[in-house]
């Protein structure tokens, strides 16, 4: 039976937590531990929005006590901007489903590895076909740090907060207003990591690199603004830019130095501006797609890796770059980031990916998510697509209707599942060298 009201919720936890005037005091961490599934179910699940709400609030009171709590990483990126940290890449993870489970993985591995430097995160587009809002989002994550006792820092960030160019073109001042809404509510939340993407607006056929970055920078500079007059007190969010729409032609230095020279120009005088940049090496989110369901090989431009994190460093102060798509890259490729500068790596399909072809995914679970998009989705099959080409591309957007029966997925399974996503983030927390790095976040991060 689900909880009734929000007394029923503090009744539940009777004994091992008592509220103060200021939050609250655990008194029986194990209980709460044990609590956790029960809890972020009903948060998720609840019809009575009142009960959901409080619990989300009560796991976020829960988790300070226990010495975690959402942050900023722009101290560490300002460290690394000056050469004080490095020799390691930070790991982005969108989670798109079965979100409590995989940062629990992910949380498992940190303490293992003795890690800090990583990042949880949802973009834009997946806010709406995951069914996940920012506060939902942060509460998983959260909840997930509690029940494995982790300790420290949470890191949650807006990935991809993106200008969409036809909106823009139409309505220049509802399409920022929209952003700035959700920018706003991911605040709240505890997102203190904001990715502001406008690349979609530069325009390539303008004659000079500065008019082809100036609506994107100019836009930059305006959602800078914003975030830091939103922003809590004590807390300096963390802003990444953008100069390369992902799947588009490869980022040069002269887009760079473009987008940063017009956004120091354009941004109020004094403020923070942006801790890393985002450019396009060559890949595209989610790989592409060959008929047998496999994803084909991409070249990446390590070469262009090296140089613009070096410049973004040396010139302007920056983390250094930041690289999207990657996941579904060759797995022996992975450290060449860390060895070539890489700041920050985004990593999504590739965590979608495995949880469905997991063997402790369930078979009719799958079938009846495929059939759902035959249903749903058919508008959307290429006429030379194949079926396995069809899912692949679609079945990120069953993660929403479907989120009820994913967290149902019995023990046995999701057993299975927490052993091979314990497999996936050891060798990515290995591959970008990020054993021992919680002290280095302890050291930089507030």
């Amino acid at each position: 039976m689900g909880f009734k009201s929000i007394s029923e919720v503090h009744n539940s936890l009777r004994g091992a937590v008592t509220e103060t005037k200021t939050g609250v005091e655990v008194q029986d961490e194990v209980r709460v531990q044990g609590a956790m599934d029960r809890l972020m179910y009903e948060a998720m699940f609840n019809p009575n929005k009142e009960v959901s709400d409080e619990i989300k609030r009560l796991v976020r009171l829960l988790a300070k006590a226990l010495g975690i709590w959402p942050a900023s990483i722009q101290g560490l990126y300002t460290a690394m901007g000056k050469g004080q940290a490095g020799g390691f890449t930070v790991p982005a993870i969108n989670i798109r489903g079965f979100t409590f489970e995989t940062a629990r993985a992910a949380f498992r591995m940190a303490i293992k590895k003795n890690a800090g430097a990583f990042i949880f995160e949802i973009a834009k587009s997946e806010i709406s076909y995951t069914g996940q809002r920012p506060s939902e989002y942060a509460a998983n994550c959260l909840a997930a740090a509690i029940k494995e006792g982790y300790r420290g820092p949470v890191f949650l960030q807006g990935d991809h907060f993106q200008i969409n160019a036809k909106k823009f073109a139409d309505n220049r001042d509802a399409e920022l207003d929209g952003l700035k809404k959700l920018i706003k509510e991911a605040l709240d939340a505890g997102f203190y990591n904001i990715d502001i993407d406008s690349s979609t607006i530069v325009d390539l056929g303008k004659p000079t690199v500065d008019e082809e970055q100036r609506p994107n920078y100019e836009t930059t500079a305006a959602l800078i603004g914003f975030i830091r007059e939103n922003e809590p007190k004590g807390v300096t969010v963390s802003i990444g830019g953008e100069i390369g729409e992902v799947g588009g032609r490869n980022s040069t230095e002269e887009d760079l130095r473009a987008f940063m020279d017009g956004l120091l120009k354009t941004m109020k005088k004094g403020a923070q501006g942006i801790s890393k940049i985002s450019i396009q090496t060559g890949t595209s989110h989610g790989g592409v797609v060959l008929p047998d369901g496999t994803i084909a090989k991409v070249k990446v431009d390590f070469d262009t890796i090296e140089k613009l994190s070096k410049l973004s460093r040396s010139t302007y102060g920056l983390a250094g770059i930041v690289q999207h798509g990657a996941s579904t890259l060759p797995d022996d490729v992975f450290d060449l980031f860390t060895k070539k500068g890489a700041a920050e790596v985004h990593l999504a399909t590739g965590f979608q990916n495995l949880i469905y072809e997991s063997h402790g995914f369930p078979y009719e679970l799958k079938m009846d998510i495929y059939k759902y998009l035959d249903e749903k989705f058919a508008d959307e099959r290429k006429p030379a697509d194949t079926k396995e080409q069809f899912y692949y591309k679609t079945r990120k957007k069953a993660f929403g209707p479907f989120k009820e029966r994913i967290w149902n997925i019995d023990d046995d399974g999701k057993v299975l599942l927490g052993v091979d996503l314990d497999a996936r983030f050891e060798l990515i927390f290995d591959k970008f060298n990020l054993k021992d790095t919680a002290s280095v976040v302890k050291q930089f991060v507030a």
